[in-house]
Order: structure tokens, then C-alpha cells, then sequence
């Protein structure tokens, strides 16, 4: 399966069993995986073709959709920005993360507007949501800068590194677009 979505600096396609050293490296990063809900750290070597795998499978199957975040000019690996979708409720939620050395410099912006634009025109989703940590504001930026609608706060949501931790919520409507 190939899927491929471009933006002004920045092709998306679906990952490739080639991207897992670049994943490894790149979320391994100890900042990396301090900003992110589910990326441990450190992170598993090795682990990183099998998350590849069962993204493939979850894409065969409409379930969600895993996309490399490159540079057109290139071809860079700096991130991934993915949908999980949940089909009975019509929404996804929306995830990503870029390496730390492409920080700053509105990659991860640009790549999660274009997968939302996917998510409403292609998948003809309903509703697109996301959520970051509270301690983390840029990815809460990043939501706010494609348009997304702040939602609420869950207080102590999840427990990461043995720390509870409370997670900004967003959400889009495909009405609102």
C-alpha cells in the first residue's frame, strides 16, 4: 500500500521497514521521549520494525494511518505524524513527533495540517482529536496553529516514568474546516 501526501516542504508517505534506524535514533532522544505520551525511553533497540509492521497492518485495514515526515528536498527523516481511527465513532486521534533537530522550524506544523486535510477530505472523518502533556506547550501549539479547538484537561491521565501526568485535550470538526 502507498500513500503519499506533500506539502510545501515536506512529503508524507507511509512508513517503510528502511525508516526503523531513523526512528531508533531519532526517538531515542531522550527529549523525544519526554515530550510524547507513548514513546519510552530508553527506547527499545530493535522495536522499531515491529511498530513499522503493525502500522502497515493497521493501515490495510482502514484502522490507522503512520506517515514518515520527510524532506521533499532530500528526503530527510524528521518524524512521523499518524491516525488511529476509530471507525464506529467516525474520528481519529491524531499523534506525532519530530526529532530534536528539527525543532522549531514548523515541520511538525505543516506535516499534522496536511494528515488532518487527509483525515476530513479522504477519510471523510467526522472529528479529529489530540492530546499533549501539559508540560509540553509546543505540541499544544502546534494544535492550536492547525485549527484545533481546545477541549478540557484530564488531571492525571496517564503515568509516565512513574510520574502522573496531566494531558491538554483538542479536538476539530469536520464542520469547522
Amino acid at each position: 500500500m502507498s500513500m503519499m501526501l506533500v506539502t510545501e516542504r515536506l512529503t508524507l508517505r507511509l512508513l517503510e521497514l528502511g525508516d526503523a534506524e531513523a526512528i531508533e535514533r531519532l526517538a531515542s532522544e531522550k527529549e523525544v521521549a519526554d515530550t510524547t505520551m507513548n514513546i519510552p525511553h530508553p527506547y527499545p533497540l530493535g522495536s522499531a520494525a515491529g511498530f513499522i509492521q503493525s502500522r502497515h497492518e493497521a493501515a490495510m485495514h482502514g484502522d490507522g494511518y503512520s506517515f514518515a515526515v520527510t524532506l521533499t528536498e532530500g528526503g530527510t527523516f524528521l518524524g512521523i505524524v499518524g491516525l488511529n481511527i476509530d471507525k464506529r465513532n467516525n474520528k481519529a486521534d491524531l499523534g506525532y513527533w519530530i526529532g530534536r533537530a528539527y525543532w522549531g522550524q514548523g515541520y511538525c506544523t505543516e506535516a499534522a495540517a496536511r494528515v488532518v486535510q487527509y483525515a476530513f477530505e479522504q477519510l471523510k472523518l467526522n472529528k479529529v482529536f489530540a492530546a499533549a502533556l501539559t508540560r509540553n506547550p509546543a505540541s499544544s501549539r502546534v494544535m492550536e496553529k492547525i485549527g484545533m479547538k481546545f477541549e478540557g484537561i484530564l488531571r492525571e491521565h496517564l503515568c509516565k516514568e512513574g510520574q502522573y501526568e496531566d494531558v491538554k485535550c483538542y479536538g476539530l470538526l469536520r464542520d469547522e474546516v
